[in-house]
């Protein structure tokens, strides 16, 4: 294995705000509960009833691959009211992030000790660009493969109709969806378990699993994809202290998959 990636899958030393361990046990008590306490009201949540809708999709008599699921789907028949659900879904999820970022304002961290700021914008969205290439190019593979082979369910990005609010709710979704599982999964996580002392490996294969596990309804390729996901992203944090590239990158994998669902669909042979 060359120095150069060795040295960057070796995990980085504790450094800068947070690096330091809580020893006091009432204090140690208080942020294992406020963990829980986030994971329960946001994707920890979505984790179980992932994994409760894979069980029921295993028992059904239809295969796997012949089964679907829509990741943005029309919530009620009247237009306005469909749209002002999914605004409503878009704005839980805006709130989850919001979630984790106060907690961490509330225990004294500023944004930039987790990589939320402008310092360095230009490194910033090469780095996205990389990210989302790096992820989402194998990503689509995996999922065609794993379609294949019938460990993943039929995804389709959107099923919404060809509405004038289409677009800009599922880039409004895109960027939703990766604001609340970047703050939560690793700028939330990764720091609160740094701060109890968990190793950078440790709470990185945690976060990753939960990544992967709320992805389950997907099926399995849908948890190894965002399991891969989460270890990259993670790494990357936990090496360059930069929140920011991996929000956008999330939003930008899943802005061309919506959106080239919509435009593709019935269009081409590969796409299930």
């Amino acid at each position: 294995m060359p120095d150069g990636l060795r040295s960057w899958l070796a995990p980085p030393p504790p450094t800068g705000r947070g690096a330091e361990v809580i020893d006091d046990p009432a204090r140690r008590r208080l942020v294992v509960t406020e963990i829980l306490v986030v994971l329960a009201v946001t994707l920890g949540l979505s984790a179980l009833r992932s994994a409760l809708s894979l069980i029921d999709s295993l028992l059904a008599t239809t295969p796997l691959s012949e089964q679907q699921v829509a990741l943005n789907a029309p919530a009620a028949a009247a237009t306005l009211v469909d749209l002002a659900l999914q605004l409503t879904r878009i704005l839980q999820l805006v709130g989850w992030g919001a979630v984790g970022a106060y907690l961490l304002l509330r225990a004294g961290f500023a944004m930039r000790d987790i990589g939320l700021d402008a310092r360095r914008p230009g490194r910033d969205a090469a780095a996205t660009v990389g990210l989302a290439a790096v992820i989402g190019i194998p990503g689509l593979g995996l999922y065609l493969v794993a379609h294949a082979v019938g460990v993943s369910l039929t995804i389709a990005p959107t099923t919404l109709t060809d509405t004038w609010w289409r677009i800009p709710v599922l880039l409004a979704s895109a960027a939703a969806n990766a604001w609340a599982e970047e703050i939560v999964m690793i700028g939330y996580l990764l720091t609160r378990l740094r701060q109890l002392g968990w190793s950078a490996n440790r709470s990185l294969l945690a976060a990753a699993v939960l990544r992967g596990s709320y992805h389950l309804y997907q099926g399995f390729g849908g948890f190894v994809g965002n399991l891969v996901m989460g270890l990259v992203f993670g790494r990357y944090w936990q090496r360059t202290g930069r929140l920011w590239p991996l929000v956008a990158a999330h939003t930008l994998i899943d802005v061309v998959a919506f959106l080239g669902y919509a435009a593709l669909k019935g269009h081409v042979s590969w796409l299930p």
